[in-house]
C-alpha cells in the first residue's frame, strides 16, 4: 500500500508486532515520557539554581515536544500530509497539557510541599491522559482505512 498525502502511510515495524494502534501508541507514549522526564530533570538539575522552575518546564517542554511529535507521526500514526498542519495541532495538545502542568506544578510545590522533581514525575500521569486522547482523535487524526481504525 503506498499512502497519499493525507493519508495514513503502511504501518511501521511496532505496528506489524503489535498489530494495534493502541499499544504502539502507549510504548511509544512510555518512551516519550521518558525523554520529557530526562529533559525537565537535566535542565532543572543544570540550571535549577538558575532560573525558575517553571522556565526548565517551558525549556523541557520544547525539546520534548520536537521530539514527541518526530516519534508518533513517523512511529505510531504512519501519516502522510500536511507536517505543519499536525505540528500545529500536536502543539495545541501539548499546550493543553502542559497548561495542566503549569497549574498543578505550583500547587504541589507551593502549596502541597511536594519538591520540584517528584511533583512533576506525579504529574505525568495526567499529562499522559491528555496526551493520548488529543493525538488519537485530534493531532494525526486521518480518514480510516479500516472500520475499527485498526491496522490488519
Amino acid at each position: 500500500m503506498v499512502a497519499q498525502a493525507g493519508t495514513p502511510g503502511e504501518p511501521g515495524p511496532l505496528l506489524r508486532i503489535a498489530r494495534d494502534q493502541r499499544v504502539v501508541f502507549l510504548v511509544v507514549g512510555v518512551v516519550n515520557t521518558a525523554v520529557g522526564v530526562a529533559w525537565f530533570t537535566s535542565f532543572q538539575l543544570i540550571l535549577g539554581g538558575v532560573v525558575h522552575y517553571l522556565v526548565v518546564l517551558l525549556m523541557a517542554h520544547v525539546a520534548s515536544v520536537l521530539c514527541a511529535f518526530v516519534l508518533y507521526r513517523r512511529v505510531v500514526f504512519r501519516v502522510r500530509g500536511p507536517v505543519w498542519r499536525d505540528l500545529l495541532r500536536f502543539q495545541l495538545v501539548y499546550v493543553t497539557a502542559l497548561v495542566v502542568n503549569f497549574l498543578l506544578l505550583p500547587m504541589l510545590v507551593e502549596i502541597a510541599g511536594v519538591p520540584v522533581l517528584p511533583a512533576q514525575f506525579l504529574i505525568v500521569g495526567v499529562t499522559a491522559m491528555i496526551s493520548f486522547f488529543g493525538h488519537k482523535h485530534f493531532s494525526f487524526r486521518r480518514p480510516s482505512i479500516h472500520q475499527d481504525g485498526d491496522w490488519p
